[in-house]
Parts: C-alpha cells; structure tokens; sequence
C-alpha cells in the first residue's frame, strides 16, 4: 500500500477501514458474537482510533498469529469447544460484505457446514505454463486460455459449522493453507459455494481506496 499505517486502519469515506468491516457484520445482527484478531503491535493503535472515532461495536480481541491460519487458531481459541453454530472468517480488509451476502452464507452453513461467498471472473483468464512467472519472464512463457465459466474468484465470510472448523485448525499447518476453505477441504469436508457481491472487494493496493471511496460514495444518498 506505500503507508506507515496498516491498510486496515487507512481511512475511507473519512473512517478507518476496519470499522466500516465490524459495522456490516453489527448490521447484519445485533447478537453476533464478533472476535477481532490483530497482531498485538497494532492493538494500541486499533485502540487509539477507536476513542478517536467513537467506535462503539462490541468484540473480544484475539492476538494475530505467524500466518493467517494461526491467527484464525487464535480467534477460534475465544469460542467454548462445546459451541454449536456456525463461525465466520472474514478479512478485515474487506469492508463491503453485502448483509445479503453474509446471511446466506451464514444460512446455508448451518446445514451444509462450510461455505464460501464467490463471484464469476469477467475477464479472459490464460494459465502460464512451467517456469517463473515474473513480470520481467511473461514474454517467453507458454501460455494459454482457459475457460473462465469453470473459475471462480473466492471472497469472504468463509463460514463453518464451528465444531468442524476447530477441528479442521487442528491439523498441523501447511503452505497450502491459502485461506479457512483450504483447510476444510483438507481436513475432508466438501466446500459449498455461494454468490458472492462484486462490491466485497479486498483493499491491498491504493487503486482499491479509490474504488472504495467510489462505492462509498454511489451508495450514500445524497442530501
């Protein structure tokens, strides 16, 4: 992102990203459990913006791990192991989860058990063949189209049946732990898809703050 701050507290529409995320799960219900979990470097800070801006949304704090599979651990560690339910996972970075989106996959967790919010890829996808994929290598790699109907790009909430992800996090880590459905699926429970919204994007770079604020700004009514 180019900041000294973390992408997370970067403000949009004049507040911290973070808690534009915390503010859509507190809409989608009043009695969800919310569990933030933050690298302990960072806490003082969250804190500090939270007096600055009011921030008045519930949640119990859990310290952020090596990798996000540790830190999802953490989280889940705050939850009884006798819970029944379901639990979602959710990047704090992505701070337009339609409450549309989250209900269904919270709904549809309840008996399928792990589901995953996607949405269709627009653009024309190529798959790279051996080799380094390096920006600088691309002009000498073998390449060709796939088709996209077959792809799927994943968002978040990834929500689980909780007895089965704790289970799931109890296997030992792995680089293939790319996000909560991976580990799922490795632990061997089939992973149920759902559609996702477009605008539940992931801020990384500074062209997304700028996409944000056009978000934010198309669906605040105007006075």
């Amino acid at each position: 992102m180019g900041s000294d701050i973390p992408k997370q507290f970067l403000p949009i529409g004049g507040k911290p990203v973070l808690m534009r995320t915390l503010e859509c799960f507190r809409k989608y219900s009043e009695d969800l459990q919310i569990i933030l979990v933050l690298p302990k470097t960072q806490q003082a800070y969250w804190q500090e913006l939270c007096r600055e801006y009011n921030f008045k949304v519930e949640y119990l704090l859990a310290d952020g791990g090596e990798t996000r599979f540790h830190s999802v651990q953490h989280g889940l560690a705050l939850i009884p192991d006798d819970a029944e339910g379901v639990v979602g996972v959710h990047d704090g970075v992505r701070p337009f989860p339609s409450i549309e989106v989250i209900a269904r996959c919270y709904e549809t967790a309840r008996t399928a058990k792990a589901v995953i919010p996607v949405i269709p890829i627009v653009e024309t996808v190529r798959e790279l063949g051996s080799g380094e994929s390096r920006i600088d290598t691309l002009n000498s790699q073998p390449s060709k189209t796939v088709p996209r109907d077959r792809y799927r790009l994943v968002q978040t909430p990834q929500t689980f049946d909780i007895q089965l992800l704790k289970a799931a996090n109890r296997q030992p880590y792995n680089d293939g732990f790319t996000d909560d459905a991976s580990v799922v699926e490795s632990y061997g429970h089939p992973i149920t898809l759902v559609e996702g919204n477009r605008e539940n994007i992931k801020i990384t770079t500074p062209y997304d703050i700028t996409v944000a604020e056009a978000i934010i700004q198309h669906s605040t009514p105007s006075t």
